[in-house]
């Protein structure tokens, strides 16, 4: 398994403009790194690049120390999983995964040595005399893995391996894919719009939009650091509530205010960025689905005073949606539409009156003029 590094490296398919303006990603030797973005954002584009499957326009790639640049996908010696598993239907399980082997003249005794230990890794062996064409889809991506792997490649690429299969499905197999990855140590590198595959399945992330890239690092802090407002929007289901509001310098206790009668202390950490800013500078305060409190007890209506850190809002339910073991609910309030995440049941419906609790502990501060986050900006 090799490192994989991108260093500058731009796409253009006309000369003038950039598909891919300038990306600079590495993934180290033996982890699973997640190209995640919505469609259009550059995600595939880069995986192929990688793959030698696109030339670059400018930059350069690298397996570890060797310039992979010019070299075709052969040469790289990449193995790929599509998301329609692209198996031979009249085969066997068997011979699916020997098929890379077979047409490079290896040895029979090589041959089922190397796919019988593939066959037992990925819980095949029952079936592997079968005709793919009649296993499930979450079997037949099993197979398709195994043909990946049964040429030891350098690196493995994940193409939206699991958009065919139904959601039971998805989740056995993101356990299989990551259990594998882990323990056979593979350089990976995973392809997906799907933030759940992400988190679950990588061991960092790359978000991109419009072929930028918006911030690398492990999933937790990506979830709890955005590094931008697209970041925090993109990340988490139900998506972070974003609420305007505008810089209240004062001496003592900068202030955030939402609206008239309604405001709170900012966070120490992001006094000095607010203070350079100025009066009255225009900020995006964000707040998980899950931090907002749904009928709280013993809060401040309308403003979060020092030893009373709730800041309460009256509203009126626009839609509740049950969700099992939690519901979610969206609440019109003075200060914008708010969604709230609450343990079930919630017994609101459209058009109720509640409150809502939201602990200025739990905010995330961005500027709205460049999107960025002012902790982040701080740390």
């Amino acid at each position: 398994m090799k490192e994989v590094r991108l260093e500058n490296v731009t796409k253009s398919y006309d000369g003038v403009s950039l598909a891919i303006p300038g990306i600079s990603l590495v993934c180290v030797r033996g982890e699973m790194l997640a190209l995640l973005g919505p469609s259009g954002c550059g995600k595939s584009t880069t995986l192929k690049m990688i793959a030698g499957i696109e030339s670059i326009s400018d930059g350069a790639i690298f397996f570890d120390d060797t310039d992979v640049s010019d070299l075709d996908t052969a040469s790289r010696n990449v193995a790929m999983v599509f998301e329609d598993y692209a198996l031979y239907p009249h085969l066997t399980v068997f011979d699916n995964i020997a098929f890379p082997l077979s047409i490079r003249g290896k040895p029979k005794a090589e041959i089922s040595e190397r796919v019988e230990r593939l066959l037992k890794l990925l819980g095949l062996r029952d079936i592997s005399g079968e005709k793919v064409q009649q296993l499930s889809g979450g079997a037949q991506q099993r197979v398709s893995i195994g043909r990946a792997l049964v040429r030891e490649p350098d690196l493995i690429m994940f193409d939206e391996p699991l958009s065919h299969l139904d959601s039971d499905q998805k989740v056995q197999l993101r356990t299989e894919i990551k259990r594998l990855q882990q323990t056979s140590k593979l350089t990976s590198v995973l392809v997906t719009h799907d933030q759940n595959e992400a988190i679950s399945m990588a061991d960092r992330i790359a978000v991109m939009d419009k072929g930028v890239l918006q911030q690398v690092d492990t999933p937790s802090a990506i979830y709890n650091q955005p590094a931008n407002i697209f970041v925090a929007s993109f990340i988490g289901e139900p998506p972070m509530n974003m609420l305007e509001g505008t810089y209240a310098g004062a001496e003592s206790q900068p202030r955030i205010r939402f609206a008239a009668q309604c405001d709170f202390t900012a966070a120490e950490q992001v006094w000095s960025q607010l203070d350079q800013r100025g009066d009255g500078a225009a900020l995006v305060i964000g707040i998980r689905p899950e931090d907002v409190q749904v009928n709280p007890a013993q809060a401040t209506p309308g403003r979060a005073a020092p030893g009373r850190a709730t800041l309460l809002l009256s509203g009126r339910v626009y839609a509740h949606e049950p969700g099992g073991d939690s519901d979610v609910v969206t609440v019109d309030t003075p200060i914008g539409r708010i969604v709230a995440e609450a343990p079930a049941p919630l017994l609101l419906a459209a058009g109720d009156s509640v409150e809502l609790g939201l602990e200025p502990t739990h905010f995330h501060y961005f500027c709205k003029v460049t999107g960025r986050n002012l902790l982040l900006e701080t740390a």
